[in-house]
């Protein structure tokens, strides 16, 4: 008996050297692709793309304007460590080339994620979904089909919830009715087949000249509804609305500018569960 237990000993040291070392020869998973983005938007469609081949780091909060934001030193270290940037071209996005030659990035590869229209709509997630693995297979080629494989399974869901929302935007009875909105807001305002008589840009430029063109149009179409942009003016639609008479809304242009709208889905889901409060017949 003493001598087996002399024997177990070293051989329970051998199987756990042999564990030790079938260990150490298991290879390492792959380092993730460090990728900073501009916005919440460009973050999503970026984790939807990338997966987890992908680590994603997004500067601007999403309640805030692009043309709001201002370069920290923590930003401009998350760009040091990143081997992509991703942003849109937004005439508002004017901090970049001081971003981009703040530092030391080489290695990092810029690319303009540059889509017309309404980052919110349907149409543009898709497009946004193509130029997206694009952009990430630039960086890391060995991924490429995955990349590829993941745009077309998002479009599909993208699809999916577009037709979802129609339904219901059918069934309320919507389509048509005249609005007045944020300029931001009107590509999703188009998509929800309301009619946009007329928009405002930054509140800064509502000039009185500007809100009495824009309350006589209203006046002349009926307008039922004024549209404001979260981001950018959350109240620059209230004396309008008041002098119309008409409901007033708030849209947000980015996922996560509403509590728990961080995915587009829910942030589009939300935008028209409003729209369909402040206009169902």
């Amino acid at each position: 008996m003493k001598y087996s237990r002399l024997l177990l000993v070293p051989i329970l040291l051998l199987m756990s050297l042999l564990a030790g070392l079938l260990g150490a020869c298991t290879p390492a998973a792959p380092p993730k692709m460090q990728v900073v983005t501009t916005t919440s938007l460009l973050a999503y469609v970026t984790g939807q793309i990338g997966g987890d081949k992908v680590n994603v780091v997004n500067i601007i909060p999403p309640t805030q304007h692009p043309g709001d934001f201002d370069v920290k030193p923590t930003d401009i270290k998350k760009l040091s460590e990143a081997s992509l940037f991703l942003w849109h071209n937004f005439p508002g996005e004017v901090f970049v080339p001081g971003l981009l030659a703040s530092g030391n990035h080489t290695g990092l590869t810029v690319v303009a994620v540059d889509i017309k229209g309404s980052w919110m709509t349907p149409q543009v997630q898709r497009d946004a979904a193509d130029k997206v693995a694009a952009a990430l297979t630039q960086v890391d080629t060995k991924n490429a089909s995955a990349y590829q494989q993941a745009a077309l399974d998002y479009k599909d869901r993208v699809t999916v919830k577009e037709n979802e929302l129609r339904t219901k935007l059918t069934l309320t009875n919507v389509t048509g009715t005249p609005v007045i909105g944020s300029f931001f807001q009107a590509g999703l305002l188009g998509w929800a087949e309301l009619k946009v008589v007329d928009t405002y840009p930054d509140p800064n430029a509502l000039t009185p000249a500007r809100v009495k063109d824009l309350v006589d149009k209203g006046k002349a179409s009926q307008v039922k509804l004024v549209v404001d942009n979260l981001q950018n003016g959350a109240d620059a639609g209230k004396g309008l609305a008041a002098e119309l008479g008409a409901k007033r809304i708030v849209l947000s242009y980015f996922p996560g500018g509403f509590e728990d709208t961080t995915t587009w889905e829910k942030a589009i889901d939300r935008n028209v569960e409003i729209l369909i409060e402040a206009l169902a017949k």
